[in-house]
């Protein structure tokens, strides 16, 4: 956060190329040398460092490099960049399908989706983008036996009576247990009874010891963050700098909604982290970037 907040802004796209070739390759090689954890492979080692999970390092980079893409101009081909944002998008979510990962898959391909229609694209092309990929995404998790498990996940989510879903109806129960006010510190039982109760269902555990009141106020926390970094885009000029930042606050919202979406059973299961607060040093590291990258382009600049 602190590193990528005092860059220069020049310095900052500069790095973020490299960061982003970086990580994309990582991403790569995941699929050839990545550590597998309960069916899926999106973990890697390289050396002494600890084990990372690539696409959380590669969202933010890929903000950037979206943004710098959508806002060049072009007068003889308007709608080129469009193009060249999606040969970009493209093999990002080949690897990570392949993984599998339909959650972090969906993340990404809402925030390019937001991206580009904050970009001022034609709404005809623009829903052509959105239907070819929702034909994509229905046809893999329908047609394709790799992802059989997320056609059970929506089967177990539209009925719920199969009572099969054991992680969403315990953390439901706890939301109920916990009330307005909670059990109070460790009191909770939700910890000890799923085995990502620190990630994946955080909000379950906080709204089981410290109340529902905790869980809405982190809600409004999240909407006061994006909405006074929304107020600071009207002070910029330029373009790049306005879509990185919605960009940054479209995946901090989107993963959050999904996270509590999830916990509170709106949502099937995708095994998202909540911004800031989910344990896991991917994601932590990630989000410190993202913050970097918001208080770098929103800062008050000293002459």
């Amino acid at each position: 956060l602190i590193f990528f907040s005092l860059l220069e802004q020049d310095r900052l796209f500069k790095i973020s190329f490299i960061l982003f070739v970086f990580f994309f390759t990582t991403l790569i090689l995941v699929h050839f040398i990545g550590i597998e954890v309960k069916g899926s492979t999106r973990w890697m080692e390289i050396g002494v460092l600890p084990r990372f999970q690539p696409i959380e390092f590669l969202k933010p980079f890929f903000i950037i490099m979206t943004a710098s893409v959508l806002s060049t101009e072009d007068k003889k081909n308007i709608y080129f960049k469009y193009f060249l944002s999606f040969l970009l998008l493209v093999p990002v979510i080949f690897f990570l399908i392949s993984q599998p990962d339909l959650g972090q898959t969906l993340l990404i391909v809402l925030t390019w989706l937001s991206l580009v229609f904050i970009s001022g694209i034609n709404l005809f092309i623009f829903y052509s983008f959105f239907v070819f990929i929702a034909v994509t995404i229905s046809y893999l998790i329908f047609f394709v036996p790799k992802f059989e498990y997320i056609q059970i996940r929506l089967i177990n989510f539209l009925n719920p009576n199969t009572n099969s879903d054991y992680q969403s109806e315990k953390a439901s129960e706890a939301i109920i247990n916990g009330g307005f006010f909670g059990q109070g510190i460790g009191e909770g039982s939700l910890n000890s009874r799923i085995p990502e109760a620190h990630t994946d269902y955080i909000v379950s555990v906080v709204s089981e010891e410290f109340g529902v009141v905790v869980v809405i106020a982190i809600m409004l926390v999240f909407l006061t963050l994006s909405y006074q970094i929304i107020k600071k885009i009207n002070f910029l000029k330029e373009d790049k700098a306005k879509l990185i930042l919605l960009g940054c606050v479209t995946i901090l919202l989107l993963q959050a909604f999904i996270h509590i979406g999830v916990n509170i059973r709106i949502l099937p299961t995708t095994g998202m982290t909540l911004p800031f607060i989910s344990y896991g040093g991917s994601s932590i590291v990630s989000t410190g970037i993202l913050s970097g990258i918001l208080l770098n382009l929103t800062k008050r600049k000293i002459n």
